[in-house]
């Protein structure tokens, strides 16, 4: 079963939070594949992974270069093209059929979703039954007011 994380987005935007995960990931030596909800999305979080930190973070969108070589891999799809350890779930993209052996096989699971968004809220508490219901290891992160991530209950 895969270790799965709710981020609880309410101080921050993704934007500022998903490079400095992505960033972690790799640190450990892990493969990344972010799944986003529209090719919109893709396309800003491209940009913003190439301008990370004054640097940029090594990574591709689906459908440029070779998917299977890229450490972090920006798509609309499900799957793992890539190989990756995590897979990050983003902006209202659906999360992976929690019972299937690709969900089970990751390390990590990490849905960010926008805590002042009614809609992305309701969707994170089914996706949370869900993937508890399938026995992954499940927990709820959220930022305190200094800044920092805090495991609830």
């Amino acid at each position: 079963m895969s270790e799965t994380l709710f981020y609880h987005l309410e101080r921050r935007a993704l934007e500022d939070v998903l490079p400095g995960l992505v960033e972690k990931s790799l640190g450990r030596g892990w493969r990344a594949v972010i799944k986003a909800e529209s090719a919109d999305r893709a396309d800003a979080l491209d940009t913003l992974l190439w301008t990370f930190n004054d640097g940029f973070l090594p990574h591709a969108q689906a459908g440029d270069g070779e998917a299977a070589r890229q450490p972090v891999l920006i798509t609309t799809e499900a799957g793992n093209p890539n190989a990756a350890a995590i897979l990050f779930v983003v902006g209202g993209a659906a999360p992976p059929d929690w019972a299937s052996e690709a969900a089970k096989s990751l390390t990590r699971i990490v849905l960010l979703f926008d805590g002042h968004d009614p809609s992305a809220v309701q969707t994170a508490r089914d996706a949370w039954k869900a993937a508890k219901a399938a026995g992954h290891d499940v927990t709820y992160w959220k930022e305190s007011p200094t800044g920092k991530w805090e495991k609830q209950g």
